[in-house]
C-alpha cells in the first residue's frame, strides 16, 4: 500500500473486497488503540476494545458514507461507543496508571526537578480523574490523540463550538482546581 493512498480509495477497495480492510486497519490501528488505553486504563480490555472496533468497521463498512469527515472520526465514534459499553458494564469510573503519563525523565535533570516534574503529572491527573467521563474523552481526543475540533465533534456528536467551549470551560476548570490544592 501506498502512505499517498487516500482513504476514500482504501474504503472502496475494503467495500468491494473485505480481505482489502488491511491497510486501513494498518493506519489506523495505534491510534484506536491509544484512545482505548487511555480512556479504560489497561491492556487487555484496550486490546478487546481496539478489536472489536475494527470487526464492528469492518462488518458495518458497506454501510460506510463519506460525509467529509475523516474515516478516523468515524473509527474513534465506534470505539467511543464501546468505551461507554465497557464502562456501564462494569460500573466503574475511569482509572490512568502514572507509568502511562509520566515519560522518561531528563538526566540533566536533578532529582528534585523530576520529583517536582512526577508530583506536578500526579496532581494533574489526580484532578482528570474527578472530571465527568465526557470531559476526560475530551481530553484524551484533543491532547492524547491530537485529533481535529472537527474531528472530536463528530465523535461527541456536538458541534465544533460546543467542543470549543466545553475544552475551554474544562480546562480553566483544570487551572482552577490546581491552583486550589497548591
Amino acid at each position: 500500500m501506498s502512505t499517498s493512498e487516500s482513504d476514500d480509495i482504501l474504503i472502496r477497495r475494503a467495500q468491494e473486497n473485505p480481505a482489502a480492510f488491511e491497510p486501513l486497519y494498518e493506519r489506523y490501528v495505534a491510534q484506536v488503540y491509544a484512545y482505548a488505553y487511555y480512556r479504560v486504563g489497561n491492556v487487555q480490555d484496550a486490546e478487546d476494545i481496539t478489536a472489536r472496533t475494527f470487526y464492528q468497521a469492518l462488518t458495518h463498512l458497506s454501510r460506510y458514507t463519506n460525509r467529509g469527515v475523516p474515516f478516523s472520526a468515524w473509527l474513534f465514534r465506534i470505539a467511543h461507543n464501546l468505551v461507554s459499553n465497557w464502562h456501564r458494564d462494569n460500573g466503574r469510573r475511569q482509572t490512568y496508571p502514572l507509568d502511562i503519563v509520566l515519560d522518561t525523565p531528563d538526566p540533566s535533570a536533578s532529582l528534585a526537578e523530576r520529583a517536582e516534574v512526577n508530583e506536578e503529572t500526579r496532581r494533574l491527573w489526580a484532578v482528570i480523574r474527578t472530571l465527568p467521563p465526557e470531559r476526560q474523552q475530551l481530553l484524551v481526543l484533543k491532547f492524547v490523540d491530537e485529533l481535529s475540533t472537527e474531528q472530536i465533534a463528530v465523535i461527541m456528536g456536538r458541534s465544533e463550538g460546543a467542543v470549543k467551549a466545553l475544552l475551554h470551560r474544562t480546562l480553566v476548570a483544570i487551572r482552577h482546581q490546581l491552583t486550589q490544592v497548591a
